[in-house]
């Protein structure tokens, strides 16, 4: 068995005549969410895969393997439900109001412009049918969404000029605390007023000089 624990996100960087090379290994979805997995390729050659824990494997990446040699992921078909909207009487907010519901229930989604996808599971598909939804059973890709904090190296990364430069924000100005301000003095810690003193001041008169 080749042990694999190497992964380039999309075949970042590879020279397309290396992809070309490339054996290929078809997995769906419930295998590609795995970090640890065996999979034989188009070469027949069995592959351990090892990688870090809560990467995703995506159709398109390229695994490394022990002996250099590289391996493109497909994305295989599988079921899954299609989720569009109602063309008579729907409009594009359904599909916002139906990712909100389904990713309160925690559940892997694909989403589209124009539809969502899910694995099947006929409790949802009744839920998004009772919004006035259209659910359909396919067979297809499935990507959902990994998070934003997913390993794996599939976050959106800013390069070029397309980056954001932010600058640093401003310290806000001090409050000043004028006559009108009204508000408490609730800062966690105790305002030690001193008492001023009046000061005497000895006043000098001055008799004119007599010359």
């Amino acid at each position: 068995m080749i042990q694999v624990s190497k992964i380039i996100a999309g075949g970042k960087g590879l020279a397309p005549v290396l992809l070309k090379r490339a054996s290929t290994i078809e997995l769906d979805w419930d295998i590609r969410q795995k970090s640890r997995f065996e999979a034989t390729d188009s070469l027949g050659r069995q592959l351990g895969i090892f990688l870090p824990r809560g990467t995703l494997v995506r159709g398109g990446d390229v695994l490394v393997a022990e002996d250099g040699s590289m391996v493109k992921v497909i994305a295989a078909a599988q079921t899954v439900l299609r989720i569009t909207t109602c063309p008579t009487h729907g409009s594009p907010f359904d599909l916002t109001r139906a990712a909100y519901h389904l990713g309160n229930r925690h559940v892997p989604i694909e989403l589209k412009p124009d539809h969502l996808k899910i694995e099947p599971d006929h409790v949802l598909a009744d839920l998004l049918r009772a919004m006035h939804l259209i659910v359909n059973e396919v067979s297809e890709t499935f990507e959902p969404e990994g998070g934003a904090y997913s390993a794996g190296g599939h976050g959106h990364a800013h390069e070029g000029g397309h980056g954001h430069a932010h600058a640093p924000a401003a310290a806000p100005a001090p409050h000043v605390h004028g006559p009108d301000c009204s508000h408490g003095h609730d800062h966690g810690q105790e305002h030690t007023h001193q008492e001023v003193q009046p000061v005497a001041i000895r006043m000098h008169s001055h008799k004119p000089h007599s010359h």
